[in-house]
């Protein structure tokens, strides 16, 4: 605690040590420090009233108590800690007025947590067993007559009782019929009728409540829908207090939901409105979520609305400050927000006050700040565009006429990268029409024109409008000079970083085709090394398969991964592509395996039925050397239904292609299906996706992972291959309570060395990025940050390129991309091949043109084109 004092779970462990040991002295000052930082839980509390209320024997540390029990019972509205108090109350009821105090302590409980429905009963219960036990006070001695006195203070103290037991059959609470029955049996008078009527009312909203409450009895923690589907009822029936009640019993379990807070606060500032209420719920929304800017935000703002004193609201602002935010653009809105505060603060009719004074201070701290403190830990300044700067300058020309000063923080904004940005410029132009003269606006334009590197054209056409509009022929003609010139340069470097970028695409282009000729002359030295002498192969052989397609390997295997795998997008077609085949056997397959592909050689061809996508899921990265892969998968997916077809994908050698189609007989069961990806299957995660037709979707991609900015997810690096999941929790626990690992893996199911580490809060993961950044886990030193993946990059196609170009994958062309075109058409040694296949082909020797994308065809397309031929 002494390296970092925001530790909580080393606040609980110390806490802990400490009462273990009885050292009552160090436990005090222990639980006073975390309750400094932290609000309390109410277990935290209850062991510590218990222990100050055994050590408490005279009247001077009674008090103490009272102090405590005050500081308690705002941290969480905890129906547990109010009962407690109430009862302690009734130790001093000898005391001075005693009696009054506990009365009143029971009604403060009553107002927080009365319409607890479960349990506020425990409460009314308590109250009236106090108020029974003075009446039993009160009675006079067997066999004597009450004075008048004594008469009246006995029918004062029923009427209590009366009066407690209304109150409490009016609101729908848990076991409201024991109640009521209980009222009927004490009462010695019937029940008033009016009580029967606000009973009946309070049973009939119980039982719309009920529905609630058992949702919230079966869910588990933190039952955060269940809770926001209650607020959301209680919402439409509109009263406050049970609005109120709802909002805290919510929070006391999802204490660390900055939305939650933020919703609760946003009703009390705009519904209910009580300063004290509000404020106290501002305070601590910001106690248990520090890292929330928006918070602070908020409290700053209720705090200014309900008139605090300046002090006040200065000491909240420091202490914001120092919360530890986690983005350098949170301390630029703390600051925005106080500067306007300070704004609002100050009378623009004076020249010169105090309070101007204070916010031009502000303004120059906030610049500094940012500079200083704020790009030292976040290597940026969070404020790129200069906007405090901005609202500066606008604040000292338009409010106190200062355009000298304005000019000053604007030349300072423009030095700071800024000025090749014209918006920039207009903006600065604009403050000066408005609040300067003509002179410095054509100032301010010329030096646009001179350093705008983004839109150089508009900032050129402002400034000819503005010599059009005011100036002389001598200001236009060097308006027009000044344009010219500028515009000139532009193109001339327009054009030379085209030339540049075409440069660059053809030596790409020619790479790319000395990569396919290495690979045409590999292929073809393998070819002739394993080609037996006088043996001649023929364009239309048997051997060279179903569409005369040349035999390539299942798979390219990459390095780390086990069986080969098709790209995802190379799956859409069910016939699959060539595999393996040995030397030349002419009595046919000797082993059961090649008996077993040589019957698949036979089997008709399945079109797939797009009309039945609904009901299939597509199933790939399975292993090739899966034995029976229909009945292996027919077991695997029949939990999730009816299972009416599995269909493997064999190559025509008969090898299996490691993917395949599974039907269901309902929709129902393909969506269960959809659980299962990347279920590991010998070794290797499974990927099931929806069946879906990418010559008419093109654009569809799966992918079940947010690529946006999770403040409560990790994003973990330099991991140790052999870390395990478990290892990795159990690392990760100690900062927080993890909802969910992944260990990131590659096709073929081996590790990355990356993970990713799921909270339950922003305030958890930004903790454990503090104390786990830089980790040695193995021998390895891990990397730590929010995760926050980076903008996928666009595809080939979809980007502007001097000339066309093959589009291929990050290692190169892999294997599996063949154009899928018979090998008699390849072999067309005329410069322009026959145009049946939809495309037309340029012979290489002939052609110094890149040859075009080919047009992407079904299996229909092929088989209509066959036979045609």
């Amino acid at each position: 605690l002494s390296i970092n004092a925001f530790d909580y779970n080393c606040h609980l462990d110390l806490i802990k040590l400490l009462r273990q040991e009885g050292e009552l002295v160090k436990l005090r000052r222990a639980r006073q420090k975390m309750s400094e930082l932290f609000p309390l839980t109410e277990e935290i509390w209850l062991d510590w009233l218990k222990d100050e209320i055994k050590m408490a024997s005279e009247s001077s540390e009674r008090e103490k108590v009272y102090e405590l029990f005050e500081r308690a019972v705002k941290d969480y509205i905890c129906p547990e800690i109010w009962l407690e108090y109430a009862q302690y109350s009734i130790g001093g009821i000898g005391q001075e007025g005693g009696i009054e105090k506990v009365r009143a302590t029971f009604e403060r409980a009553l107002t927080a947590v009365g319409l607890h429905v479960t349990k506020g009963t425990a409460l009314w219960e308590a109250y009236r067993e106090f108020e029974s036990a003075i009446l039993d006070t009160a009675q006079p001695a067997p066999g004597s007559v009450p004075s008048p006195e004594q008469q009246q203070v006995l029918c004062s103290q029923l009427e209590r009782i009366h009066t407690l037991f209304r109150r409490q059959l009016g609101i729908p609470l848990l076991d409201m019929e024991a109640s009521y029955a209980e009222y009927e049996e004490w009462s010695e008078e019937p029940i008033p009728e009016t009580t029967i009527k606000n009973y009946k009312k309070a049973l009939q909203q119980l039982e719309k409540c009920k529905p609630y409450e058992e949702a919230l009895l079966g869910a588990e923690t933190p039952k955060l829908a269940e809770y926001q589907a209650y607020i959301d009822f209680e919402m439409k029936a509109g009263d406050p207090t049970r609005i109120q009640v709802i909002y805290e019993r919510a929070l006391a379990e999802n204490c660390l939901v900055p939305d939650l807070w933020a919703r609760y606060n946003q009703y009390l500032d705009r519904q209910l409105k009580v300063k004290e209420l509000v404020l106290s719920a501002h305070d601590r929304a910001v106690r248990n979520c520090p890292w929330t800017v928006g918070l602070w935000i908020r409290y700053l703002l209720a705090m200014e609305r309900h008139r605090v004193d300046h002090s006040s609201i200065s000491e909240m602002f420091e202490k914001a400050l120092n919360a530890g935010f986690i983005q350098a653009t949170d301390y630029v809105e703390i600051w925005q927000a106080y500067l306007d505060y300070l704004r609002r603060r100050v009378d623009f009719t004076q020249d010169s006050s105090k309070e101007l004074e204070e916010l031009r201070s502000a303004f120059a701290r906030a610049v500094e700040y940012l500079k200083q403190e704020v790009e030292e830990r976040f290597s940026e300044s969070g404020d790129p565009s200069c906007t405090i700067m901005q609202n500066w300058a606008r604040v000292e020309a338009r409010l106190c006429n200062n355009m000298q000063k304005a000019r000053e923080l604007w030349d300072n904004i423009m030095t700071k990268g800024n000025a090749k940005y014209a918006n920039m410029w207009l903006e600065y132009y604009n403050l000066e029409r408005a609040h300067g003269d003509t002179q410095h606006c054509r100032k301010a334009l010329h030096r646009a024109v001179q350093c705008t590197s983004d839109y150089p054209e508009h900032v050129c056409e402002v400034l000819l409008t503005l010599e059009r509009i005011e100036g002389t022929l001598e200001d236009w003609d060097a308006a027009v000079q000044k344009t010219e010139n500028r515009l000139a340069r532009v193109n001339e470097q327009r054009a030379k970083a085209a030339e540049k970028e075409a440069a660059l695409a053809k030596q790409e282009e020619e790479k790319a085709e000395q990569r396919k000729q290495a690979r045409t002359e590999k292929k073809a030295a393998k070819k002739a090394k394993r080609a037996r002498p006088g043996d001649k192969r023929k364009a239309d052989d048997e051997e060279e398969g179903e569409w005369g397609q040349e035999e390539e390997l299942p798979s390219k295997k990459h390095r780390g991964e086990g069986d080969g795998m098709l790209p995802e997008e190379d799956m859409e077609v069910e016939t699959g592509l060539f595999g393996r085949s040995g030397p030349e056997k002419p009595d046919g397959p000797a082993n059961p395996k090649e008996k077993a592909s040589s019957s698949r050689k036979d089997v008709p061809k399945i079109l797939h039925d797009s009309s039945k996508d609904k009901v299939t899921v597509f199933v790939s990265n399975l292993a090739y050397t899966m034995a029976e892969p229909e009945a292996r998968l027919r077991e695997l997916f029949g939990s999730c239904g009816e299972v009416a077809e599995v269909r493997p994908v064999f190559s025509n050698k008969g090898t299996f292609r490691g993917y395949c189609y599974v039907q269901f007989q309902e929709e129902g069961a393909a969506l269960r299906a959809l659980a299962l990806d990347r279920t590991a299957v010998q070794g290797r995660p499974m990927f099931v996706s929806p069946c879906v037709d990418k010559n008419k979707n093109p654009d569809f991609k799966v992918f079940r992972y947010s690529t946006t900015l999770e403040k409560h997810k990790l994003f973990i690096s330099g991991l140790p291959f052999s870390c395990t999941k478990e290892e990795l929790e159990e690392v990760c626990k100690a900062h927080g309570n993890v909802k969910d690992i992944r260990l990131v893996t590659n096709r073929a199911g081996k590790p990355k060395g990356l993970a990713y580490v799921e909270y339950e809060n922003e305030g958890q993961a930004s903790q454990a990025v503090l104390k786990m950044d830089g980790l040695a886990l193995k021998d390895h030193v891990i990397k730590v940050m929010i995760s926050n993946p980076p903008l996928r990059r666009l595809p080939e196609a979809t980007r502007a390129a001097p000339a066309p170009r093959h589009t291929y994958g990050a290692r190169g062309k892999g294997r599996t991309q063949l154009s899928m075109m018979p090998r008699a058409l390849q072999r067309q040694s005329t410069p322009v091949a026959k145009a049946e296949n939809g495309m037309v082909q340029n012979s290489p020797a002939t052609s110094s043109e890149p040859p075009a994308e080919p047009k992407k065809m079904s299996n229909a397309d092929f088989a209509k084109m066959l036979l045609k031929k």
